[in-house]
């Protein structure tokens, strides 16, 4: 075992859990393939959803796009009021991992995530394994996201981590690179087995 590290934090969305806007909006949604791309790339887009998830309420973001785009109220609509369609299952074989590290009693784990304070709880209801963690930061209740500087700082204050002493796994690079200038180790998540590859590369024990 690596005793150089005490502290791995995971990221939830894309590594432990699936969640997937596609599982609402599929081939079948939209008339078109333009129009499901333009509706991404121009009306609820990536940036749009992350202000969500850094705590601005989702009843005004989705009033003000559709006074934006009201041509596309349905849609808007949509992304929030099927919000629950789009969360997936659990990534089973991530899952698995985490169950063998928390076999180590030398380990703290914690989870730091990008996600809407208000739907959350839906999240902490499905999925039984987030009751594994030492604790959870959540952007959408700190009114913070990654990759600000000032959420991974406010992990470490909160929870008493050294970050030299910390592995962090996101699948998100600009995730993993803003991590690893506060000095964690990161493991950018492709898939689980590549997972237990890079962990096992340093030195982290599986059971």
């Amino acid at each position: 075992m690596n005793k150089s590290i005490d502290t791995i934090i995971f990221d939830l969305g894309g590594v432990l859990i699936d969640w997937n806007p596609s599982y609402v909006f599929d081939d079948n949604y939209f008339e078109t393939p333009e129009k499901r791309k333009f509706f991404f790339e121009n009306v609820c887009t990536s940036d749009w959803n992350e202000n969500q998830d850094a705590g601005y309420p989702i009843a005004n973001a989705t009033a003000e796009k559709m006074a934006e785009f009201p041509e596309w109220e349905k849609p808007i609509r949509d992304f929030y009021g099927r919000w629950e369609e789009m969360l997936g299952d659990a990534i089973h074989d991530t899952v698995e991992i985490f169950r063998e590290l928390k076999q180590n009693p030398d380990l703290k784990f914690y989870a730091l995530t990008s996600w809407s304070a208000e739907t959350f709880p839906v999240a902490l209801d499905r999925f039984e394994f987030l009751q594994w963690f030492d604790g959870i930061l959540v952007s959408g209740e700190e009114k913070t996201r990654k990759p600000f500087p000032d959420f991974y700082q406010r992990l470490f204050d909160r929870f008493s981590i050294n970050p030299a002493k910390a592995v962090f796994i996101d699948d998100n690079i600009r995730n993993v690179h803003a991590a690893e200038a506060h000095g964690l180790k990161e493991i950018q998540f492709k898939n689980p087995a590549q997972l237990r590859e890079d962990l096992k590369k340093l030195y982290i024990e599986l059971k």
